[in-house]
């Protein structure tokens, strides 16, 4: 049978396939019982201030995203702006229905927990999935599409040309994917981080109550921000480095095998998309008393298998190319060695975290000088793995061996998504066991799965940024291939004014985004200050605050940093590309060495001092409000905006470069050069 037919029709199979066990994993969800009248009113606050959240953070984005295509499509072409809007829609969708159900299972992860730990853990976990089969199903379908009219508008004119046209305007579709993915990454992190930090800075350390008390009136910001930021800006931004590596893949691997290269992203991607589904059935506590962190990685590890199994038959029995299978595996060793990375120097009571926690007890400045060093070791050993990877990826296949390495780290997506939002539910049904004053076994329930939680949210942090650079990698190749560019010569100071340039562009840009942090958590810290001063009866628990208000705070400032950061990406590789090819060249070199070293540190310096925090928490070094604990506050409060809000916004950053240097590398050749 035809190789093309067969995956013409198994991709997109396969994508509605996940797309439909997630509609069913989010009907199981939506039938478990919501509680108490107090638990869903808790439940429908949060609820409703992620969705207004949303809703208006997209009557911002839209119309920009609608301008953009009307340009694209008078410079570029039409089909670039039609892919562009549909990668933009795609990842909107998956923002939004991701955080929809995350948003409903939260307050059922609750009250199943008065009964156990499995009914919890199913619903968490199921929730996440849906998110993941979100991001799987979109994101192969969006490509299998392109694909589909590919074919049938030009198979007339042979193979050649059907895969010619299809990766010419499968550029557009990253870039709409990777566009969306930034306003969301960079609205939700600061929305996340300054309600956090209002809420943190006032109750805990002013008035010494705990975090999730509904006398805190920042405490729904701070559960509505777990939501946009864990849930939406996440998915988002993995989706787009599942696009791009699709894109990446299927460009090299047309040069390099023809038609066969570039179907074998589309088989392969659908493969793991199985091998995911697979891994959600193990995904089930032996008993109630066993660590919720073992069935999320028994569903991992066969995933995983099964993922490597799969790569190396196609690689075997499609290409005939064995060395296929060894890149793309390079990349699940890659991606399972930077989780373990992740764990040891974030993970609750690992060596480094112990230490930050005990530099705490002589004060704040301890704390910080402390989380710094581990965050530049975690770093540097980070950043060996993703150098490791590159060349191991690079000495089998070339350039194209380096995307399958980046398509490798991205096989069990649907799975790692699932661990991802099941932190952000985790987390809010703990804060509203807490709120709603549930008794018997939820308390101990939800906070067993929050502290899961909170492990899994740092380890995907490390499997998003290192991704995002393999990511960024393969597209930094398919540049050399798009200019005909064999090498740059760093020696021209053309080309090192580029690689300077690069380099500091990821601080600039980190720069904007945790001063809006500052800036709106001054704004809650004086609310929070202002209501528990003029609403009498609040710390007694006679009064309720007024939560709308820090919901309110915290949305009107991310909406203000959502447009500049943005334009600065795009117009930036614009202008360096005056300077020629080879100086954009570097440019885009700089880029993806600061940005990606820059995001491990602080991703990574941000989980260990709040896992630091936590551990004096648990009664370590004088527990909950003692004065070591305070300075653990000051850790945490530093770190926040590093690891939710900037670190992660790194990722989309280093790839929309990357993707507009692309698209404008035929102009710039033409009119300035090599």
């Amino acid at each position: 049978m035809d190789i093309q037919l067969i995956a013409l029709f198994t991709a997109p199979a396969t994508a509605l396939l996940a797309l439909g066990y997630g509609i069913y994993l989010s009907r199981q969800v939506l039938k478990a019982d919501a509680g108490s009248p107090k638990l869903r009113q808790i439940g429908d606050a949060v609820r409703d201030g992620a969705m207004a959240y949303l809703k208006r953070q997209f009557s911002v984005v839209f119309p920009i995203m609608g301008l953009l295509a009307i340009l694209i499509a008078f410079t570029l072409g039409i089909g670039i702006a039609v892919t562009f809007l549909l990668g933009a829609v795609f990842s909107a969708i998956i923002g939004y229905f991701g955080m929809w159900i995350a948003v409903r299972a939260n307050v059922r992860t609750a009250q199943a927990a008065t009964i156990g730990l499995n009914p919890a853990l199913k619903i968490a976990f199921g929730a996440g999935t849906v998110n993941g089969m979100l991001v799987v199903g979109l994101g192969l379908l969006g490509v299998s599409i392109i694909y589909v009219w590919a074919y049938f508008a030009f198979i007339s004119q042979g193979a050649a040309e059907v895969a010619r046209q299809a990766t010419t305007v499968l550029v557009g579709y990253g870039f709409g994917a990777a566009l969306l993915a930034l306003f969301m990454r960079v609205g939700g992190g600061i929305f996340t981080k300054a309600a956090d930090v209002g809420a943190d800075l006032v109750g805990k350390v002013e008035k010494g109550i705990p975090e999730d008390d509904p006398r805190n009136p920042a405490t729904i910001a701070d559960n509505v921000g777990d939501n946009v930021g864990d849930c939406a800006g996440m998915a988002a931004d993995v989706f787009e480095s599942y696009a791009l590596t699709i894109v990446a893949a299927m460009i090299l691997g047309g040069q390099l095998f023809g038609l066969k290269g570039v179907v074998f992203p589309l088989l392969a991607r659908s493969g793991a998309i199985l091998t995911s589904i697979l891994g959600t059935f193990f995904v089930k506590a032996r008993s109630e008393t066993e660590d919720p962190i073992k069935p999320l990685i028994r569903g991992f590890i066969v995933s995983a298998i099964a993922a490597i199994l799969i790569f190396m038959g196609l690689a075997t029995f499609l290409l005939g190319e064995p060395r296929a299978g060894y890149a793309a595996i390079t990349g699940i060793v890659s991606m399972l060695a930077l989780l373990y990375i992740t764990k040891y120097y974030t993970g609750p009571g690992e060596k480094p975290v112990v230490a930050i926690a005990t530099a705490s007890q002589t004060g704040a400045g301890t704390n910080l000088i402390s989380g710094i060093s581990f965050g530049m070791e975690s770093t540097f050993i980070s950043t060996i793995i993703i150098i490791v990877t590159i060349l191991v990826g690079y000495s089998f296949l070339g350039f194209y061996g380096i995307s399958l390495a980046g398509m490798g780290m991205l096989a069990t997506t649907g799975i790692i998504m699932a661990l991802d939002t099941f932190g952000p539910i985790s987390d809010n049904a703990q804060g509203m066991v807490e709120m709603a004053g549930l008794k018997g076994r939820a308390p101990s329930v939800t906070n067993s799965l929050d502290a899961v939680g909170n492990t899994t949210k740092a380890l995907t942090k490390g499997f998003a940024v290192g991704s995002a650079a393999v990511a960024a990698s393969s597209l930094f190749a398919t540049y050399f291939e798009a200019t005909g560019l064999t090498s740059i010569d760093i020696a021209l100071p053309k080309v090192f004014v580029g690689l300077l340039a690069g380099c500091a562009l990821p601080y600039l840009f980190s720069s904007r985004l945790i001063g809006s942090v500052g800036r709106a958590a001054f704004q809650v810290v004086e609310e929070v200050r202002r209501q528990f001063k003029t609403i009498k009866g609040i710390m007694e628990g006679k009064a309720l605050p007024d939560y709308s208000r820090a919901v309110e705070i915290v949305t009107t400032a991310a909406q203000k940093e959502l447009v500049i950061p943005a334009a600065i990406v795009i117009t930036m590789p614009i202008v360096m590309g005056v300077f020629g090819a080879q100086a954009l060249g570097g440019f885009l070199g700089g880029v993806v060495a600061s940005g990606l070293t820059l995001a491990f540190w602080m991703c990574n310096t941000g989980g260990a001092w709040d896992n630091a925090k936590k551990y004096i928490e648990d009664g370590h070094f004088g527990g909950k409000g003692s004065d070591t604990h305070k300075a653990a506050v000051v850790g945490d409060t530093v770190g926040d905006p590093l690891k939710d809000t900037s670190g992660p916004a790194l990722n989309p950053m280093m790839k929309i470069v990357q993707i507009v240097a692309l698209l404008i590398a035929p102009l710039v050749i033409k009119f300035f050069g090599k």
